[in-house]
């Protein structure tokens, strides 16, 4: 019963929190007694906090699940994962495995909940328990109306303490993670489009072959069909014995045509191009930890993006110093007068105070920090170690978020005291009256004075930098420290001396502004979404290419509090051309991707924080950062940046583009070989006045089947499987990048593919066909010369066709060099069918061509490229013909195949 209290989410029937306290012997704020024989006696009676993995067959899980998300849970490393829990009275940090019920857990942001548990105590805390609920809201847990912890779930926000009171194979997580609820059969949305358009084709195969059935004993019946002039079937006459050995003969040609008719290597094409491409993405720093993530980056119209590490270096540099009006670039300070070094120095070096939670610069901290303080070694000659020897750290405070805080430092040499403050040049600047010139002489800021230093302000942010601000004031001993160690009320804040503006910047990536305009070309809209201020944000949108200066209409910078207070009408209709949300909160990427999604688009976002956890989640595609982000984030996500690049980001768009455009191109190239097939057995059988013979003029077809099955197995190999290789392995190339993205809710098959489908099925279908009726009496050929080029003619093409769907961006001479795979294929096919012809016509049953007719096989499939020329000047409407959504909506988002198809 105890075990099912967290899952049945009632903890009266143990009269409280405080029961079940009592029950497992447990304090509150002390834990477990914790010696080895409590903890053996927990083991015992509970069990331990390990999991029984599922018995699943290992190709199985690697072929089919390595995606499935309670897969990965059961894969992660539970038992290395270090937790805090309260024993004897004591915090002491244990493996996650060792937890034990009765234990008293200590919970943060970031955590994940080892077990399953009760609330007792702390902040209030905020759970994602998406991983086991499959529901994307947030769940507060708190002493009021939930006090239930799952087992799997992450901390997103707070901080408390928990009871256990399940673990191991009792938890909820356990249920999930059983055998009985693992789900192999996972599909994604392309492979589920093409399972789709499987079972229509099959559909169509099946209703081809009962028409064909129909037919065949409709005539065999009727008197119809002979055999050497004989009639098969005499009413009256014919014996139950010879009707059904007719009747199987019958039967084996819609059958035939039937198995034929299943384009299996789809699947196969879609399992290849995706294998191939997640393993290159490794290379391109991408990790994919969702596959279909893959072929969802395909259709992806937007991206929101960090800019911090992302678009930018992740280092700033200090790009220009002002002491109040006067602008010093970098800073030559040899004309200073040594007062105000001595004070910039204690100001940059010993004010290291830590920013609170909502600080503006909280989110680079560190950074701004390390920066300064290395231009001031490097460009002011500071001597930290001096300073520390020759001052005296007396107090260091953070207390307000529109600054860093203060710190109270005395100089050892006279005992003088200074306040030093350090923050947004804002807030300095409002408690600042007077300000130092360069030659130490100190002058108050009037009115005029106050503007000016303003606009300097104002001038550096709308350059892209960051911006801080140097103050000190003296004060007196009794001013100090209050008697609970904190500065003394009467310490204000005003009066301080300006001492100086520091500006800093974090370079533009350097292939960032490329992959911006690779992006923008292929018809995705970058957004960024920053704590910085309006200013810095909107000059590093105009740095990366993401907003032009002189064109207003490229988009609109606003803040996060102006987005959050839109009406939910005025947010859709502004969302497409807002840029840049500056001093943005989680609320407003989260708001962002929803109003997105709303309006149609397929958004993939990038995250690296446990906040952004639910906007990676809810996201198209999630993409985490590897570099500076949190575990919670990458869990959440379908692919990891691993180098934070937004140029990476890039190609994952371009290799999404090339998985989906390959498994286009080989549906083309499957189904005009499937169409034929089908077209021409049907002709084949009807019009046949003797018992058929499948000739192999398709895919399915083979003279006599029991002997010309080699046939029939070569060329399912070839169509089905080498071509499928050959056509899937394309890299990114850039001419997928200059389209726009594909619809995903538009067929998979476009106008254009079935155009070219239906065109070269009929040039194949016209020449088969005339062949097989006029063959011998027309050219002097004999039945099996006749089926041998038909054979011939039908391989070659499937060969040739390889070649005309291929992409040749860098020249045929290149892809000799660089498609080494491909042209072993090709190779492949040549030799083999040759020797199917010339070498092994007994096991194949063939004919041997002589030069004349070998050229008539190559003429006849070389044809096909001129045909495909002319067929692709065939106009067409871009628009699909069952399309499910409105023409005027999907214009932006038509997948114009006709570069590549």
């Amino acid at each position: 019963m105890l075990a099912k209290l967290v899952r049945v989410r009632d903890v009266k029937q143990f009269d409280g929190v405080e029961s079940v306290l009592f029950v497992l012997k447990t304090d509150a704020d002390k834990g477990i007694l914790g010696d080895d024989k409590d903890i053996a006696s927990r083991r015992k009676h509970f069990g331990t906090n390990t999991f029984k993995k599922p018995s699943v067959n290992l190709l199985q899980i690697l072929l089919k699940s390595l995606k499935d998300p309670n897969i990965i849970i059961v894969l992660l490393p539970i038992e290395t994962v270090s937790i805090l829990v309260i024993r004897d009275g004591k915090d002491t940090c244990i493996a996650s495995s060792e937890a034990v019920v009765g234990d008293v857990i200590r919970l943060k942001a970031g955590d994940q909940v080892p077990a399953d548990g009760i609330y007792i105590g702390g902040q209030s805390l905020h759970i994602d328990e998406s991983t086991l609920t499959k529901k994307n809201d947030l769940v507060e847990v708190n002493n009021s109306t939930n006090v239930f912890l799952l087992s799997g779930s992450n901390v997103l926000r707070g901080n408390g303490r928990m009871l256990v009171t399940a673990v191991g194979m009792d938890t909820a997580l356990a249920e999930i993670i059983s055998p009985a609820c693992v789900n192999h059969d996972h599909k994604s949305l392309l492979q589920k489009k093409l399972h789709k358009l499987t079972s229509h084709i099959a559909k169509v195969g099946l209703a081809v072959s009962f028409l064909v059935l129909l037919v065949l004993l409709v005539r065999y019946f009727t008197g119809n069909m002979r055999n050497n002039g004989r009639k098969l079937f005499i009413g009256g006459k014919t014996s139950i014995h010879d009707v059904w050995k007719a009747f199987l003969g019958i039967l084996a040609t819609p059958v035939a045509i039937a198995s034929g008719a299943i384009p299996e290597g789809l699947t196969l094409a879609c399992a290849l191009t995706i294998a191939y491409s997640t393993k290159k993405m490794i290379v391109d720093q991408a990790l994919v930890r969702s596959l279909s993530a893959c072929e969802a980056m395909a259709s992806a119209t937007v991206i929101c993006t960090n800019k911090e590490g992302v678009l930018t270096e992740n280092t700033l540099q200090v790009r220009e110093f002002c002491l109040c009006e006067e602008y010093f670039g970098r800073g030559t300070f040899s004309s200073f007068a040594p007062e105000i070094l001595d004070l910039l120095h204690e100001g940059m070096a010993l004010n290291t105070t830590k920013i609170p939670p909502g600080s503006s610069f909280e989110h680079i901290e560190d950074q701004i920090q390390n920066a300064i303080l290395g231009w001031g070694i490097k460009s002011m000659n500071m001597d930290v170690q001096q300073l520390k020897e020759r001052c005296t750290l007396v107090h260091a405070e953070s207390f307000n978020s529109e600054y860093q805080g203060r710190v109270l430092i005395r100089r050892n040499a006279d005992s003088r005291v200074h306040v030093h403050h350090k923050g947004t040049p804002e807030a300095i600047l409002a408690m600042c009256s007077r300000y130092y010139e360069e030659t130490g002489d100190v002058k108050d800021i009037n009115d005029d004075t106050r503007e000016a230093l303003q606009g300097r302000i104002t001038k550096m942010k709308m350059d892209g930098l960051y911006c801080v601000g140097f103050a000190y004031k003296s004060v007196t001993a009794e001013h100090q420290i209050d008697h609970e160690g904190h500065f003394h009320p009467k310490l204000k804040e005003d009066d301080s001396i300006l001492l100086a503006f520091v500006g800093l910047k974090a370079p533009c990536r350097e292939q960032a502004r490329k992959a911006v305009m690779d992006c923008q070309d292929a018809g995705v809209n970058i957004k960024i979404i920053t704590k910085d201020d309006i200013h810095t944000a909107r000059a590093s949108a105009i740095d990366c290419g993401i907003i032009d200066p002189h064109d207003t209409s490229t988009g609109e910078v606003i803040e996060g509090t102006t987005f959050q207070g839109y009406a939910e009408d005025e947010r859709l209709e502004k969302v497409d051309n807002i840029r840049v949300i500056a001093r943005a909160s989680t609320l407003d990427k989260l708001l962002m991707v929803r109003c997105l999604q709303k309006k149609g688009h397929n958004v993939a976002v990038t995250g690296d924080r446990v906040e952004d956890a639910e906007a990676l989640r809810e996201a198209n595609v999630g993409l985490s950062l590897g570099n500076h982000g949190t575990d919670a984030a990458r869990n959440c996500s379908d692919i990891v940046i691993m180098d934070d690049n937004f140029a990476s980001i890039a190609r994952v768009l371009s290799w999404g583009r090339t998985t989906y455009n390959n498994v286009q191109i080989f549906t083309q190239y499957q189904l005009t070989a499937t169409i034929a097939s089908l077209v021409i057995d049907f002709v084949t059988a009807i019009s046949a006045s003797e018992p058929v013979t499948i000739n192999i003029v398709t895919v399915i077809s083979a003279g006599n089947v029991p002997y010309a099955m080699l046939q029939v197995l070569w060329v399912k190999l070839m169509v089905g499987t080498l071509a499928a290789v050959a056509l899937t392995i394309d890299g990114p190339g850039t001419k997928l990048m200059q389209q726009p993205p594909p619809d995903k809710n538009e067929p998979f098959i476009t106008n254009i593919m079935w155009k070219n489908i239906l065109g070269q099925a009929l040039y194949l279908i016209s020449v088969l066909l005339t062949i097989q009726f006029t063959g011998e009496s027309g050219y002097q050929l004999s039945d099996k010369e006749k089926d041998t080029m038909i054979f011939n003619i039908f391989v070659l093409c499937q060969l040739f066709n390889i070649f005309y769907l291929r992409n040749y961006e860098g020249g045929i001479l290149r892809e000799l060099k660089t498609k080494r795979l491909f042209w072993g294929i090709v190779g492949m096919i040549v030799v083999i069918q040759f020797a199917m012809i010339e070498m092994l016509k007994e096991f194949a049953c063939t004919e041997r061509l002589n030069w004349m007719k070998w050229k008539v096989c190559i003429g006849i499939a070389a044809l096909s490229w001129p045909v495909s020329l002319l067929i692709k000047c065939i106009p067409v409407p871009k628009t699909p013909l069952f399309s499910r959504r409105n023409s005027q909506n999907s214009s932006y988002s038509r997948f114009r195949s006709s570069v590549w198809l």
